[in-house]
């Protein structure tokens, strides 16, 4: 279920996780142009005490570090961003990693450490917002997910099925969350042009730059609808392919991509 609140800057802090690089650092500097006080979370603190640096006189950022995969440091950074800065009204959970994972040797303490943050770390963000939010009647969260969530890719084994696992907890999160007065969106980006990216060696269709993914991300916090996702051909192409069947699927994957890893923001973080 959706609900019609949508967050503005008088409503109160946005949170975004992850904000020490790539699409959260660039989706953090755009909040705060838009208006937000922005709380920035991430493990390294020198990177968000630059980010802060760069924001200044284009909007206020404020740094909050903390472990997503520590249950207790986004419940200790959300109950400081409150007392400090105002309620959160709108939250980015966008920390990630993307490991990659060869078909032929699997890596178990990859796909340990890729749920440990992109799964449970969300879970963790969560558990410290969303009550929060529902207790005051109004809130808006958006997930970061990734188009590898929609169907399997080469190499994108445990990142893809974090990513799927986070699409299901979106869409199963908003049934209850909605009539508490809660939107939750997930956000799916495509191939995103971010210094992991610069690191790969095969075709990035339909790459753009992150600070338009920044500005398609705050846009779809503006507006109406459950996903945001881009490029959309890109992900409209690969939402077509997975209706087709899965053999079909896994020859036409497997030749575009010539084993190459098809993941929305391969390198090690976001």
């Amino acid at each position: 279920m959706s609900v019609s609140y949508r967050a503005k800057p008088e409503d109160g802090v946005a949170w975004v996780t992850g904000a020490s690089s790539g699409i959260g650092r660039a989706t953090a500097i755009e909040l705060a142009r838009r208006g937000y006080t922005v709380a920035v979370t991430a493990r390294r603190a020198p990177e968000l005490a630059a980010l802060v640096h760069q924001a200044s006189g284009r909007g206020r950022i404020v740094a909050v570090p903390g472990d997503v995969t520590d249950p207790a440091s986004p419940e200790a950074a959300v109950a400081e961003i409150e007392k400090s800065y105002g309620p959160v009204a709108l939250a980015f959970l966008n920390a990630g990693i993307y490991l990659p994972v060869s078909g032929t040797t699997i890596d178990v303490a990859a796909f340990r450490r890729t749920f440990d943050v992109n799964v449970l770390g969300t879970a963790h963000c969560l558990a410290a917002v969303l009550p929060r939010m529902a207790q005051r009647g109004r809130g808006q969260i958006g997930i970061n997910a990734s188009v590898a969530g929609y169907g399997g890719l080469p190499r994108a084994a445990a990142y893809g099925a974090a990513k799927a696992a986070l699409i299901n907890m979106a869409q199963a999160l908003s049934f209850d969350a909605g009539p508490a007065g809660v939107r939750i969106q997930v956000v799916n980006p495509g191939f995103v042009e971010t210094p992991a990216t610069s690191v790969n060696d095969f075709p990035m269709p339909f790459l753009i730059g992150v600070d338009e993914a920044a500005r398609r991300v705050a846009d779809g916090f503006e507006k109406a609808g459950f996903e945001i996702t881009f490029p959309r051909r890109f992900a409209y192409l690969l939402k077509l392919l997975n209706l087709l069947p899965y053999d079909l699927y896994l020859k036409l994957v497997g030749r575009s991509t010539g084993g190459a890893s098809a993941d929305s923001e391969a390198g090690r973080s976001r």
